[in-house]
């Protein structure tokens, strides 16, 4: 039987990708060039390209100290969420009573908005003393349930056998999981370091009640006090865009094999 021709597809698929990558290339073109954005008919090609808005971003805010703030919170999100979720994730593959009450009761959480949840959040953060603190920042996000169940079904995955071969060899709990569990879960550590990099990168409402000195704001608000600054903003505010989603970029094309295979790990057999 012969077998349909697999160009139309991959058309279609090129088709498809250039039209999502139109708005990064128009951010970045805009970024350089510093144009209107309204203007008729649009420059496809980059006029007189300069780096003036990127220079004006580095300089006119503390922007070093918004892109530090911004690691050592993401750095911290991602740590907490890897020892958090790894422990709790490993936890709802063993057989415990009310296992099920409790998988229920986490996934009853997830309906719940984080905005009803920032008063008790905020409180707690209060009584532990971490208010306008990289700490402070970080804490909601140290753990996320989504990917508590991500590591679930990788862990599930791994054969039964050899975590029970693990146990007759006199290896403990935290040591089958840390020298079987983890080696064997790559791809839900990267797609768990994706996406709460991203999420703890993005967060602006959290960082906006916690902090109260500009010394501790992170990206997200560092732009909204850049806007408040510039008064030409099309192409700095561009410039400023690039700058805070190529880290994100970057990571993701790093992993994205993982990421995708994290997603996908316990929807197949074999």
């Amino acid at each position: 039987m012969r077998r349909a021709p697999t160009w139309p597809r991959h058309a279609t698929m090129v088709v498809v990708c250039v039209l999502m990558l139109i708005p990064f290339y128009w951010v970045l073109k805009t970024s350089l060039t510093g144009e209107n954005i309204y203007a008729y008919p649009p420059a496809i090609i980059p006029v007189d390209p300069h780096l003036f808005n990127y220079v004006d971003v580095w300089y006119m805010i503390p922007f070093p100290r918004y892109l530090l703030n911004s690691v050592i919170v993401t750095l911290m999100a991602v740590s907490g969420n890897l020892l958090f979720n790894t422990a709790a994730g490993y936890a709802l593959t063993r057989d415990f009573p009310a296992k099920r009450w409790v998988v229920l009761l986490l996934l009853s959480c997830m309906l719940i908005p984080f905005q009803a949840t920032i008063i008790p959040a905020y409180l707690i953060t209060s009584w532990l003393g971490v208010l306008n603190t990289h700490l402070g920042i970080a804490l909601p996000m140290l753990s996320t349930i989504i990917c508590i169940f991500i590591f679930k079904a990788s862990f599930e995955a791994v054969p039964r056998s050899l975590i029970d071969a693990a146990r007759i060899d006199g290896l403990s709990e935290w040591r089958v999981m840390v020298r079987i569990m983890l080696p064997l879960s790559k791809p839900a550590i990267a797609t768990n370091v994706i996406l709460n990099s991203i999420w703890s990168w993005n967060a602006f409402m959290w960082p906006l009640i916690i902090t109260r000195s500009p010394e501790m704001q992170t990206l997200p608000l560092g732009l909204a006090r850049f806007l408040s600054v510039m008064e030409n903003t099309t192409g700095a505010l561009y410039a400023f865009v690039v700058l805070v989603l190529v880290p994100g970029l970057a990571i993701f094309l790093m992993a994205q094999k993982e990421f995708i295979q994290g997603l996908t790990s316990g929807a197949t057999k074999g």
